[in-house]
């Protein structure tokens, strides 16, 4: 099924990792973390994103360093 908001995803999405399937398709990278034990990519901020460092673990690390 073809994602009707991806165009509109595309111009707002941090996400670094361009070549994932899933990229601009929220409800479906959503998911994919979800089930991975994650969170998306831009839920982090721009320089910790590029670590590809997904988990839940660093997320609250870093969020709790910058508060």
């Amino acid at each position: 099924m073809k994602c009707l908001n991806r165009d509109a995803n595309m111009k707002r999405c941090t996400c670094t990792y361009s070549s994932c399937s899933k990229h601009a398709i929220c409800c479906e990278c959503v998911a994919y973390h979800r089930e991975n034990g994650e969170i998306p990519g831009c839920f982090f901020p721009s320089d910790i994103e590029k670590t590809y460092d997904r988990s839940i673990k660093n997320f609250i690390r870093v969020w709790n360093n910058r508060l």
